[in-house]
C-alpha cells in the first residue's frame, strides 16, 4: 500500500452484557498496532471501535441486575469498555455505539434502501436460536450437551441450549447472493484471511445460503424497522452496520467515500458474519464490499477458550498492573502467531518481559544512553572510518525495516516484531563484540569508541521508531532522551532515516523495571 492512501481498520463492535476480558483487548491492540504503523508511514488512517448494545441477549442481562437496558449499556461502557482503551493505550479515532443517534438513523437508512429495492420481504421462520450468539443455528452449528445439558442440543461455542423460536419476521434474500459471494472468494483470495478462516466461509457458502431473518417481534431493545414499528432490527444486521454509520454513510458522502472500504478485524468465531452476510448486505446496497476480513485466532488458558463460567477469564487490568500496557502489547503481538490460536500463562509473559524486554531492549537502551553521557560528557559521538561490523549493523536496519513493513502490509503481526527484534540481537552482540568499555581505556580508540556508539545510538534510534507502534509509551521515553522532533512523526518505513538530538538525556530509570515474582491477580 503507498504511503497516503486510506486505511480505515475496523475491530468488532462488543457486546455489554458483560465486562472485557485479554481476547477483547487482543483484538483492540491488534487493530491499534496496524493503525499506529500506517499512520506513521504517512496513510490517511482510522481506526474505529465501539459497544454492541442492543439485541436479546442485552435485554435479558440488564433484566437480570434491575435496570433498563440503556442503563445497563451506559454503564459498562462508561465504567469498563470505554478504560480498557486505556488500559492497553489504543490510539482509536472514533467509538461508535450501537444507541448513537447517528447509527440507528444510518440503520434505518440502509434498511429502507434495501426495502425499497426489493431485497427484503415479510415471511414466517422457526429455527433453533443461541442467544449468546443472537444467532439461528444449523443443525451443524449444534452438538450434544454435557453435564446439566446432557441429552440435549446445545450452541457448540456457548455450550447452552438453543431455544426453538417461531417468529414472523422480515427477511434479506441473502441466498440471491451466494454465487456473488462465491465469485468474490475467487477472484479476491486474500478477501478472507488466514486460509484456514477463509475455507471455512467459502466451504459454508458452498453448502447453500437461506436468506435471513433481519427482525424481531419477541422484544422491543433495538433501532425499529422504519415501515413497520412492531419490529426491531437484528442485531447483527444493526451491528454490522456500524462501520458505514460511523463515517458517514448516508449523512457525509465525502468522508464515507474518503474512509471506505475498511480492513475488518474479528475473532474467527464471528467471521462468518462479517465475510458472508455483511458482504452480501453491502453488495444489495450498491457498496464496495470491505478491502479484507481477518478472522484471527482464540487465546486460550491452560488450553481452553477462555469462559467465565469456567473461571478462565482474565481481565486486561490484572496483567497491566503487574507488568505494564507496553508489556501486555509486545507479549501478545509477539508470542501468538496472528491468525492461530495461542495460550497465555503468567509464566511466559514474565519470562519474555524479563529476557526480551528489560534485558534485550531495555537494557541496550540504558547502556547506549549511559555510555554515551559517560564518555562524550552526553554529546552524540561523529563516527569515524566504518568497518565491516558496523556497516553490517546498518544493513541490518535497512533490512528489518522492510521486512517489518511488508509484514505488517500481510497482517503478520508477530512476524513483523520478530524481523525488528533482530535488530536488537544485533546491536546486544554488537556492543559486546566491540566493548566501548574497553576502548574508553586509550585515547588511541578514541575515533573507535566514537564510531562504535555512533553506530549503536543509529541502530538504537531506529528500534525506537519500529517499535512506536507496539510499545508506544518506552519509545516515547526514549525518544525524549535521544531523537529530534515527534517521534510519531518518523516515518516508520524509513525508520533508518532519523535525526539524534545534538546531545542524549540520561534515562532516569529503566523502560522495563525488573518484576520479582509477579503472582496473578485473584
Amino acid at each position: 500500500m503507498p504511503a497516503g492512501d486510506s486505511f480505515f481498520i475496523a475491530t468488532p463492535i462488543f457486546y455489554v452484557n458483560d465486562v472485557p476480558h485479554i481476547g477483547h483487548a487482543y483484538t483492540e491492540v491488534a487493530a491499534d498496532v496496524l493503525a499506529r504503523w500506517h499512520r506513521q508511514r504517512g496513510d490517511d488512517t482510522w481506526l474505529l471501535t465501539g459497544t454492541d448494545e442492543h439485541g436479546q441477549k442485552i435485554l435479558r442481562t440488564a433484566t437480570s441486575h434491575d435496570v433498563t437496558p440503556q442503563q445497563w449499556a451506559d454503564k459498562l461502557v462508561t465504567e469498563s469498555w470505554k478504560p480498557l482503551l486505556e488500559t492497553v493505550d489504543i490510539s482509536n479515532d472514533d467509538f461508535i455505539r450501537t444507541t448513537d443517534e447517528r447509527h440507528e438513523a444510518g440503520v434505518q437508512k440502509f434498511l429502507q434502501k434495501l426495502y425499497d429495492d426489493g431485497f427484503i420481504y415479510q415471511g414466517e421462520f422457526e429455527g433453533s436460536y443461541c442467544v449468546g450468539c443472537e444467532e439461528y443455528k444449523q443443525p451443524g452449528d449444534l452438538v450434544e450437551g454435557t453435564g446439566p445439558f446432557e441429552g440435549e442440543q446445545v450452541c457448540a461455542i456457548h455450550s447452552k441450549p438453543v431455544e426453538l423460536l417461531k417468529e414472523n419476521n422480515y427477511f434479506f434474500r441473502m441466498s440471491d447472493f451466494e454465487q456473488r459471494l462465491l465469485d468474490l472468494y475467487e477472484q479476491q483470495p486474500d478477501f478472507v484471511q488466514p486460509e484456514t478462516v477463509r475455507n471455512e466461509i467459502v466451504q459454508f457458502v458452498r453448502q447453500g445460503l437461506r436468506d435471513l431473518s433481519i427482525s424481531r417481534q419477541s422484544f422491543d431493545w433495538g433501532v425499529k424497522v422504519p415501515w413497520d414499528e412492531e419490529h426491531v432490527v437484528y442485531v447483527w444486521f444493526d451491528a454490522l452496520l456500524n462501520y458505514v454509520t460511523a463515517i458517514g454513510y448516508g449523512v457525509d458522502d465525502e468522508q464515507f467515500h474518503r474512509r471506505w472500504p475498511a480492513v475488518q478485524l474479528v475473532g474467527k468465531d464471528i467471521a462468518r458474519f462479517h465475510a458472508v452476510i455483511w458482504p452480501a448486505m453491502l453488495m444489495a446496497a450498491g457498496l464496495p464490499v470491505p478491502k479484507a476480513v481477518f478472522g484471527h485466532g482464540w487465546l486460550l488458558v491452560g488450553g481452553e477458550k477462555m469462559s467465565k463460567s469456567k473461571l478462565t477469564g482474565i481481565a486486561p487490568q490484572q496483567i497491566t498492573d503487574v507488568f505494564g500496557a507496553d508489556a501486555f502489547r509486545y507479549y501478545f503481538m509477539r508470542a501468538i502467531t496472528f491468525g492461530q490460536d495461542g495460550n497465555f500463562s503468567w509464566e511466559d509473559i514474565a519470562a519474555r518481559y524479563q529476557a526480551e524486554l528489560a534485558n534485550g531492549f531495555g537494557n541496550l537502551a540504558s547502556r547506549v544512553v549511559a555510555m554515551i553521557t559517560r564518555y562524550f560528557d552526553g554529546v552524540v559521538p561523529v563516527a569515524g572510518e566504518l568497518t565491516d561490523a558496523d556497516l553490517a549493523i546498518r544493513e541490518t536496519e535497512l533490512r528489518v525495516t522492510a521486512a517489518a513493513d511488508a509484514a505488517i502490509e500481510r497482517f503478520a503481526i508477530n512476524e513483523a516484531l520478530a524481523s525488528i527484534w533482530e535488530l536488537v540481537d544485533a546491536l546486544n552482540g554488537y556492543i559486546t563484540e566491540q566493548e566501548p568499555w574497553a576502548l574508553a581505556k586509550h585515547d588511541d580508540q578514541r575515533e573507535r569508541l566514537a564510531t562504535v556508539l555512533s553506530t549503536a545510538l543509529r541502530g538504537l534510534g531506529t528500534l525506537t521508531v519500529l517499535l512506536s507502534p507496539f510499545i508506544p509509551t518506552a519509545t516515547h521515553t526514549l525518544w525524549e532522551s535521544i531523537g529530534q522532533g515527534t517521534l510519531t512523526s518518523q516515518p516508520v518505513d524509513r525508520a533508518a532515516e532519523w535525526s539524534s538530538a545534538p546531545a542524549v538525556v540520561p534515562l532516569a530509570a529503566g523502560l522495563f523495571p525488573r518484576i520479582e515474582q509477579p503472582e496473578p491477580a485473584a
